[in-house]
């Protein structure tokens, strides 16, 4: 293993969203030790720890041993600061999408920088959703034949673990330089959350449908790749915000009743 891939390759994150046959799990272990990656985390999978997984691991226990199990998403990519969603279809208000070759250089130059990364991959029959696939900065789509897209989970992971495999063989990094620290996942779903409540405090969707206008929203924060002295200064914006309208006079309605900031506009539509 050349010193890019030993030094790069094992800092990639996998992780399996709700895989249903453990044999998926094993696997995907084998194909991740075959290419030299080892971080392996699991969102709800149907059956874990179980015999089939560790025969098809073929040898790859290490990863197996080592997976993370975790209940959700958000909590396998809670520390991480970019992370990239496979998908065979297009979205509404896709993430930016790249091919596996340009995956791995992105994967690549991140990690080098410093930044934890995430390589996401869904159910063996549906894939992530949308509101999983909205979770990652990037969707990556595998070029496969348009009439018979369907790859088994393993091969996907396979392929995928090949091309970061190829470019570390022939990465070469830039000059270190001091990195920006960026957000978190977690931080910045943190944010997401907090930006959701203050729009409602503040009538911002009067009545339009609000879950488009939130993922517009995190496409253009995602865009902009956040840091975390910036994730705090829009949450000190939101909070600001939050109070001035929690301060604003109220006013009388044609039938003499109070209406304003705190009379019922923090709801969201349908809440």
């Amino acid at each position: 293993m050349s010193d890019s891939s030993s030094r790069l390759l094992p800092q990639i994150r996998v992780v399996l969203v709700e895989t249903s046959h453990p044999g998926n799990i094993g696997s995907t272990a084998r194909a991740m030790k075959n290419m030299g990656l080892a971080e392996l985390v699991l969102v709800s999978p149907k059956e874990f720890p179980h015999a089939e997984a560790d025969a098809l691991a073929a040898g790859a226990d290490d990863v197996l041993a080592s997976a993370r199990v975790v209940d959700s998403l958000d909590a396998a990519l809670a520390d991480c600061q970019l992370a990239f969603g496979t998908t065979a279809r297009p979205r509404f208000n896709e993430a930016p999408s790249l091919a596996p070759r340009e995956t791995a250089a992105a994967v690549l130059s991140a990690v080098q920088q410093g930044m934890k990364v995430a390589v996401v991959f869904g159910t063996e029959r549906t894939g992530l959703t949308n509101t999983e696939l909205g979770r990652c900065q990037h969707a990556v789509r595998i070029p496969t034949n348009p009439e018979f897209s369907s790859l088994n989970l393993a091969q996907a992971v396979q392929l995928i673990a090949y091309e970061l495999r190829l470019a570390s063989m022939a990465f070469d990094p830039v000059p270190e330089t001091e990195p920006r620290p960026l957000a978190t996942l977690a931080e910045f779903e943190g944010f997401m959350g907090h930006l959701e409540t203050t729009l409602a405090l503040i009538d911002f969707y009067k009545g339009r449908e609000y879950t488009r206008l939130l993922q517009r929203f995190r496409r253009l924060y995602q865009r902009a790749q956040l840091g975390v002295e910036e994730v705090q200064l829009l949450r000190g914006v939101l909070a600001e915000t939050e109070r001035s309208a929690r301060l604003a006079p109220k006013t009388v309605d044609g039938n003499g009743l109070a209406v304003g900031a705190e009379t019922g506009t923090g709801e969201r539509p349908g809440a």
